[in-house]
């Protein structure tokens, strides 16, 4: 017999999925504050953190798609899709910031080497 995740349960991973989504993103434009003052090394602390903010959120998911492989039935709620759109977002822009860091860092290394 299947099983059903109830809508609570749902409500609680997607919530879980948004906490840390939010976290990571607030984390990531820290390390983009930190980018444009050359603080890198503050950046990359950022962008870790922000990793395992990602991390946390990507193992509510993994979870939940776990579940349904094993044959739990879940109905999708706007809320998941929310959540979802949160994850995804927050995993490109923490892409889009490692590459972003390594830009500042090299444009800081030329005005350096310039004295501009």
């Amino acid at each position: 017999m299947n099983e059903k995740l109830s809508s609570e349960q749902i409500q609680l991973v997607a919530f879980t999925i948004i906490l840390h989504s939010g976290n990571a993103k607030m984390k990531i434009h820290e390390a983009f504050k930190a980018m444009r003052n050359a603080n890198f090394v503050l950046a990359h602390e950022l962008l870790e953190a922000a990793n395992d903010e990602l991390l946390e959120a990507h193992k509510s998911q993994t979870e939940l798609l776990q579940s349904y492989a094993n044959g739990t039935k879940i109905e999708m709620e706007i809320i998941m899709v929310h959540a979802q759109d949160h994850l995804m977002t927050a995993m490109t822009l923490h892409e889009i910031a490692s590459e972003m860091s390594h830009l500042y860092s090299l444009n800081h290394e030329l005005r350096q080497t310039l004295k501009l």
